[in-house]
């Protein structure tokens, strides 16, 4: 199980041509990512509860906004270091997409 990032300049489409808006992507911390963000409640308060490690999950920007104070906030107190270099790319990836009108932050699940 993991989440990729995927950072795409409008609506990403579900099939082939999703590769048209994406602006850039990570693949690297897939597996700390999922387990980073495993213990957040999908009702309790936040936006990083909503993603699912199953499925796929996309943030518009306003919602980047808001989940990328949560996600600094784990990454302060993070002690797994894989972990937190996984909240860490997730929060750059979140700041980016804030920073871009109309843009989407899509998390790919296993």
């Amino acid at each position: 199980m993991g989440i990729d990032l995927e950072l795409h300049s409008g609506r990403p489409q579900r099939k082939g041509a999703s590769r048209d808006t994406l602006l850039r992507s990570s693949h690297r911390h897939g597996e700390a990512l999922a387990s980073a963000l495993s213990p957040l409640d999908r009702y309790g308060p936040g936006k990083l509860g909503w993603v699912d490690p199953y499925g796929d999950t996309l943030f518009n920007e306003q919602e980047a906004q808001v989940a990328r104070e949560e996600a600094a906030a784990l990454a302060r107190e993070c002690t797994d270091e894989r972990e937190k270099a996984a909240l860490l790319d997730l929060t750059e990836f979140l700041e980016a997409c804030a920073a871009t009108p109309g843009s989407y932050l899509w998390f790919v699940g296993d």
